[in-house]
């Protein structure tokens, strides 16, 4: 039987964060080592679209935004909608 970190998603999710902390970081140094304005954009960009998914993470393992609290998207009542599916 495998140990119980495995089947939990947090451990899972601690361990992702952190390899996107240590991009991030690696995206800001390279920022100031390239001189090329659209690469520095581009590092710079990348390294906040991925402190955003760390926040989603944080949002998951806390339980703080809606679309992660106890109540699954499959038992939602027709009425309800996500802004997913207003696009």
């Amino acid at each position: 039987m495998k140990p119980s970190s495995e089947n939990n998603p947090v451990h899972h999710t601690q361990k992702i964060k952190a390899q996107m902390r240590q991009l991030i970081d690696h995206l800001r140094k390279d920022v100031g080592k390239v001189t090329e304005p659209k690469a520095q954009a581009l590092f710079e960009t990348s390294a906040e679209v991925l402190t955003g998914l760390v926040k989603a993470f944080d949002d998951y393992e806390k339980k703080s935004e809606a679309a992660w609290r106890a109540k699954s998207m499959a038992s939602r009542a027709k009425g309800e909608t996500t802004h997913a599916s207003r696009r």
